[in-house]
């Protein structure tokens, strides 16, 4: 696909976007440089980030360029089906608030590593451990820089491995100052990658109205609504071709819950922005990431359902190719070149704030597992807090340099984006949920049982993924499976994550019962019901949440 270089107002308004972010990120290091000494002011910025900031947070490390073009692709390809990531996200995030905070800050839980070894022991920790530490350099920040790198070369003419090392720079240099600088640059990072995400929204929505008649957004939409209909389908039926990726009920009632809870609760990445909080501060800003995840569709979807139309009627013909295939994931690259001089500018912006700031919360979560959960138990017990910083400054240096070599070989270009950091992480997630999800919630629950959940649940994941190939059972009461693109026959990704998941508690609860000493368990968790009262503005703000979700998946059904 051609690029196209930007113009010198593109420029500006991109410098502008830089050094507000620089300039705001050094005066809020100043102004707390004295306490980045202290590890859990550099990690967690305990007690410092407000609930907007939090809220800002936890939006701007979650939506980077596999959202901006691995979704718009998928809105491209199957429509507002894709949107269930944001939306079941939204509900998610109510339940995180109501049940895993109040216990992580009972609790007083920095790290999900830190959880396990309390509550189980210290060989489940460090085996998370590591596994976060691979997850997160070889699936999560290598498809955030390479599908940023992509996207920012195409739409600025400027070479790819440029491209990769300016803003794995930039982000260095932001989370070396620590979760504090983050979390309140993120604030700004939000206010450009909203901004420049609604201004590519209305030009896609203004394009469709003048290629097939009227003007404005709405009736943009109303074209689409009407020439598209089959990309305004929530639910997927078994004979749509999309079904694989999104199989019917599961993103309501299966699977769907799984990928999000793990992602949203018990994710080292998400959760550390608001473990360093009171608790109604940290509600409060997990409830401000629900109302912006409401929006994200907005941004992230609607360009690509825009983008097929006008390709479907005779549009971007050559510029949706990629090596003679149609290539979804140019989409959302196609309609940012075709923004105004000036505009374009505020759209990279967007979209090098969505990376930048994607890449600095998980170099830094990177930095807190190695540094707290491996370097200071099993390296050195006696660092000091100094030696600590140090340490996580060179981890965070040390795993992006790693993501720059290892993710031009990742194939990431091949899966798309977002269908391949959620495929890959879905062999882990069953496990890793039920070991939470038992360790908060049954005390009886052992180390054992947690220890096999976590292998066996990961075993079977591959395993459950060809067994209608294995066994010539193709479809049943169990499963329905489809021929992937080497026309193996295997299970939907999120159907499998829901019977792992099934698979692990039934395991736990044999297990833990088999097992005397469980009767006894000493690692229970500090719960009190008086933990989970809510306030009655956060009780309005969840009705509101879930009134219109009903609304959406009513409608869009």
């Amino acid at each position: 696909m051609q690029a196209h270089s930007l113009q010198l107002l593109d420029y500006l308004v991109f410098l502008f976007y830089f050094i507000v972010v620089s300039g705001y990120g050094y005066w809020i290091y100043n102004k707390k440089k004295s306490k980045i000494a202290d590890s859990n002011d550099f990690f967690l910025a305990e007690g410092s980030l407000t609930w907007w900031a939090i809220g800002s947070s936890l939006i701007a490390s979650n939506i980077s360029a596999e959202q901006f073009i691995g979704t718009s692709g998928d809105g491209f390809q199957m429509g507002l089906a894709i949107a269930t990531y944001e939306w079941m996200a939204a509900a998610t995030l109510l339940i995180v608030a109501i049940f895993f905070m109040p216990i992580y800050l009972k609790n007083k839980i920095f790290t999900m590593p830190q959880f396990l070894n309390r509550r189980y022991n210290s060989t489940v920790s460090l085996i998370m451990a590591v596994f976060w530490l691979l997850l997160y350099i070889a699936v999560n920040l290598t498809s955030i820089l390479y599908l940023g790198a992509l996207a920012v070369s195409t739409i600025s003419g400027l070479d790819f491995t440029v491209c990769m090392i300016a803003m794995s720079a930039f982000a260095i240099v932001i989370t070396l100052g620590g979760m504090k600088v983050i979390g309140y640059t993120d604030v700004i990072q939000v206010v450009f990658l909203v901004l420049g995400g609604l201004v590519t929204s209305y030009l896609a929505l203004n394009l469709v109205s003048e290629r097939f008649g009227g003007d404005g957004v709405v009736n943009g939409l109303n074209h689409l609504m009407t020439k598209a209909p089959d990309h305004f389908h929530l639910i997927f039926s078994k004979d749509n071709a999309n079904y694989p990726s999104l199989p019917g009920l599961a993103v309501l009632i299966g699977g769907m819950w799984i990928v999000n809870l793990n992602y949203w609760g018990c994710n080292q990445y998400i959760t550390q922005r608001a473990l360093g909080a009171d608790l109604p501060t940290a509600r409060n800003g997990i409830m401000f990431a629900a109302f912006l995840k409401m929006m994200m569709p907005i941004i992230v979807v609607l360009p690509g359902i825009a983008a097929y139309l006008l390709w479907k009627d005779g549009m971007f013909q050559e510029e949706m190719m990629k090596d003679g295939v149609l290539s979804k994931d140019n989409a959302y690259p196609v309609l940012l070149n075709l923004l105004p001089v000036g505009l374009k500018g505020l759209s990279f912006a967007a979209l090098t704030a969505a990376v930048v700031a994607s890449m600095a919360g998980k170099a830094n979560s990177i930095s807190t597992i190695f540094t707290l959960d491996i370097y200071k138990n099993y390296i050195n017990p006696n660092a000091s807090e100094k030696q600590l910083v140090s340490i996580g400054r060179i981890a965070v240096v040390a795993a992006i340099i790693i993501a720059i070599l290892i993710a031009p070989f990742m194939g990431i270009d091949k899966k798309g984006g977002f269908q391949f950091i959620q495929e890959y992480t879905g062999y882990f997630s069953p496990g890793i949920f039920a070991l939470f999800i038992m360790g908060f919630f049954w005390k009886r629950t052992t180390s054992k049982a947690a220890l096999f959940a976590l292998l066996g649940g990961v075993t079977f994941s591959v395993v459950s993924k060809y067994i209608p190939t294995w066994t010539g059972v193709t479809d049943s009461i169990f499963y329905s499976s489809f021929q992937d693109a080497d026309g193996m026959y295997v299970i939907p990704f999120i159907d499998r994550m829901g019977w792992v998941f099934t698979f692990c508690i039934t395991s736990m609860v044999v297990i833990s019962l088999l097992d005397p000493e469980s009767k006894n368990n000493p690692k229970g968790l500090e719960i009190d019901a008086k933990m989970f009262k809510l306030a009655p503005s956060f009780i309005v703000g969840s009705v509101i949440i879930v009134m219109m979700l009903l609304m959406l998946y009513t409608y869009f059904w």
